[in-house]
């Protein structure tokens, strides 16, 4: 692995923490920005992040601060790890703090509301990041099984190939195997519409529907992905590989899923406000259907889960009566 001075996680929750850990267990120096005094201290002093990564213990090369200058300042790569609709204000703010050359990489699996723009098009666009620089890191990710040194293995997007290899280097360790790919506009449309019909799936479980329907929901799911996707311009075997197919069955089926679990609870009768306080942390899905919705709609793709979902999370409609329209609709070849 060629050595990497210095790089800079931004954001301290769950997949940020383990993401640390990841670059710091591959042989790394890590700084990692945190908002919170208490999650610094703990880092720097103790070794693990108690709010979101209990009785982890991460290694001593990762240093913790609350200053995102001080934290970006020398990196080579740039991680950020916040919730995808965050994204615009937070780098607004860090921008002129990217170093010229360094590789932006991102974790985040959502679609800017109002934009419609993907992550890796937020990140050019506010941070004047160059396309090529951008790299996204996705695939079945489920943080707590990878921060337990369980093996798992995920993609490695960007438009330059040397600079996937060289991300690719730099996380790779014993229990996390990337893989490279260029479809970059395939990986990120894979993580983010996955939170939507993990939304579905986790509704499916709520009500008591058995396995026969949540397969439909994960392939006629994967089916909706892939037809925006081929608008977009997307290669359609992205979506049979770990940013696809991989990704949306860990989601899907793990507890540990936030959009599984906030499904479940609205699946179980739950209005969206006591979904929130039961998942804590962001489901994406839930926000990021209305974006998906709209995109499919600005290029003329039929996504029924995605408007289903969208229904059920914004407009009132109870999830029994989202599957009875879905249900209904005109029956069509596969």
């Amino acid at each position: 692995m060629p050595d990497v001075a210095h790089v800079a996680v931004m954001a301290a929750g769950s997949w940020g923490t383990t993401f640390a850990k990841i670059l710091a267990d591959a042989g790394n120096q890590v700084r990692i920005w945190a908002r919170r005094a208490e999650v610094v201290e703990s880092i720097n002093v103790h070794h693990m992040n108690p709010h979101y990564l209990p009785d982890v213990p991460l290694r001593s090369t990762i240093v913790a601060t609350t200053d995102a200058a001080e934290a970006l300042d020398g990196a080579e790569m740039v991680v950020l790890s916040v919730p995808s609709q965050t994204l615009r204000d937070n780098l607004t703010n860090w921008a002129g703090h990217l170093g010229s050359e360094a590789t932006v990489i991102s974790l985040m699996k959502g679609v800017e509301l109002g934009t419609l723009k993907r992550m890796s098009e937020v990140i050019n666009e506010v941070g004047k990041v160059d396309f090529e620089r951008i790299a996204v890191v996705t695939g079945p990710n489920l943080a707590r099984e990878i921060a337990q040194e369980q093996p798992t293995a995920a993609v490695v997007a960007c438009a330059d190939a040397a600079r996937a290899s060289r991300v690719q280097d730099a996380v790779t360790n014993r229990y996390f195997r990337p893989y490279t790919n260029p479809d970059v506009v395939g990986c990120e449309l894979g993580g983010a519409v996955k939170n939507v019909i993990g939304l579905a799936h986790g509704m499916a479980s709520g009500m008591g529907l058995g396995d026969n329907t949540k397969a439909t929901l994960i392939t006629r799911g994967l089916a909706e992905t892939a037809r925006l996707g081929a608008k977009l311009g997307a290669d359609p075997l992205t979506f049979s590989g770990l940013a696809g197919l991989g990704d949306l069955v860990a989601t899907c089926q793990s507890p540990l899923s936030r959009n599984n679990t906030f499904g479940v609870a609205l699946g179980r009768g739950k209005s969206l406000a006591e979904a929130q306080e039961i998942t804590k942390q962001t489901a994406e899905g839930v926000k990021s259907c209305r974006s998906i919705r709209d995109l499919a709609r600005a290029y003329g793709v039929e996504m029924p889960i995605t408007e289903q979902v969208e229904k059920v999370c914004y407009e009132g409609l109870s999830p029994q009566r989202a599957v009875r329209d879905l249900m209904s609709r005109d029956t069509t070849s596969e």
